[in-house]
């Protein structure tokens, strides 16, 4: 078997979409993918968050000539329903322009999509249940094994390491001297809970925005699907007074429901299937640095730098980096080495700032977006939007609308916020001045 230029450890989203650019570019790829075909096998329950696609991913899906046909199989959100405990709606748009939209999909099918045009590539080949356990950077071999026992190894030349989270290739290089690595549990999980279309097959919900029911320390969310159906995701504590360690039956779940999202449980008239056979799963953050090593191994997506999924970036993250990866193979074709260092280069520091930014869109998402102090800043922000285009952009429009690496979004919003507060305390000091003139002359 002759070695390929390049090998992929994982067939997901990011991998998929590797695997499709270097195709398309002429390169000899080879990707080996634990888990079985989904083609052939039904994909487990409770594992399909939509993916909230922005202009980052649609960039990336642009380049190789699939964002019209993604769009496709999208339904485009155009901001945040807020749903009161009392019932109550409220629209928070994301931009002040018609383009500004997140669109939903779902991620088997998107994965599916990016799969099978990979596999178009004459130079692409994927293997299902066959996934890395391990490699040799000097020797340039790595080891492979299947669900019924058998092992084998391979060379190879270049091997991405795409494999998500729990990466088998990451695991491998945190055994090398001065790898840094920091794994964090975030309190809180999350179980799908979903809301099926109407019998008429209309959605139950407006279908042009994704819906919040924040309530403080837990929420619900949900995402529109092209049938009609949202999937829903409850997060919420695993251990507390209002956790999911206190909802030990499916009548204390509807209890729970009953109180804190009292206009939602009528739209689920499957709730208690979906609450007994979706598991709790749990979320995690991933950093580490060195992400290559010389011009043999290289981290990609989530293997390199999982977030949580609160800012919706994930993915769009992952295919930025994929867009990245590729521009620097491309101008440094005889230096490899070259190449990937500055592909880490590029990428790591702003994803690390994106780790905080998804951190502090949950607090935003769970809390802060139900209180007036939170819808006036959002509304200032789009109106000096308006009036200053070229100086002024919220942090949620610069992450998700513009294609600005993280770092730089993050600092020049916080160069924003200063002068928010400064602007503020000034407005505060001139009307206590005009209030402390105006009893002067009174006396």
């Amino acid at each position: 078997m002759t070695t390929p230029e390049f090998t992929i450890a994982g067939a997901g989203l990011a991998g998929a979409l590797l695997a499709l650019t270097l195709g398309r570019r002429g390169h000899r790829v080879r990707v080996l993918e634990r888990r079985p075909d989904p083609r052939k096998v039904p994909q487990p329950p409770g594992r399909s968050i939509n993916m909230a696609l922005s202009t980052r991913g649609r960039h990336a899906l642009a380049c190789v000539g699939l964002e019209e046909r993604v769009l496709e199989k999208a339904l485009p959100m155009r901001g945040r329903m807020i749903h009161g405990q009392d019932e109550s709606l409220e629209l928070q748009p994301y931009g002040i322009h018609p383009e500004d939209v997140i669109l939903s999909i779902g991620r088997a099918e998107l994965n599916l999509l990016l799969v099978e045009e990979a596999e178009r590539c004459p130079t692409v080949e994927v293997l299902f249940d066959q996934g890395v356990d391990g490699f040799d950077a000097a020797t340039r071999t790595l080891t492979w094994s299947r669900a019924d026992g058998t092992r084998g190894e391979e060379a190879f030349v270049t091997l991405f390491g795409t494999d998500g989270a729990f990466s088998a290739v990451r695991r491998q290089m945190q055994r090398r001297d001065r790898f840094d690595y920091q794994q964090q549990f975030i309190d809180w999980g999350y179980k799908e809970i979903s809301f099926p279309a109407r019998p008429d097959g209309a959605f139950a919900m407006e279908p042009g925005a994704l819906h919040i029911w924040p309530r403080g320390n837990h929420m619900l969310i949900g995402l529109p699907n092209p049938d009609g159906s949202f999937t829903g995701t409850l997060f919420l504590p695993f251990e507390g007074a209002e956790s999911f360690a206190n909802l030990e039956s499916v009548a204390d779940a509807r209890e729970f429901f009953r109180n804190w999202f009292p206009d939602a449980l009528p739209m689920l008239p499957d709730f208690d299937q979906s609450w007994r056979e979706n598991p709790v799963r749990s979320l995690v953050l991933v950093q580490c640095d060195p992400w290559v090593i010389d011009d043999a191994v290289a981290l990609v997506g989530d293997a390199a730098h999982a977030v949580v999924p609160f800012y919706g970036q994930g993915m769009n993250a992952s295919f930025e980096d994929v867009v990245v990866l590729a521009e620097e193979l491309a101008m440094a074709p005889d230096d490899r080495r070259l190449a990937l260092s500055r592909y880490a280069d590029r990428r790591k520091p702003h994803t690390d700032a994106l780790a905080e930014l998804a951190m502090r869109n949950f607090v935003e998402m769970r809390d802060s977006v139900a209180k007036r102090s939170y819808k006036w800043r959002h509304a200032l922000d789009q109106q000096l939007q308006r009036w200053l285009p070229d100086q002024w952009m919220s942090l949620y429009h610069m992450v998700t609308f513009t294609r600005l690496p993280y770092g730089e979004a993050k600092a020049r919003a916080e160069r924003q916020d200063r002068l928010v507060r400064a602007a503020t305390m000034g407005l505060g000091a001139g009307l206590l001045w005009m209030l402390a003139r105006r009893s002067s002359d009174d006396q």
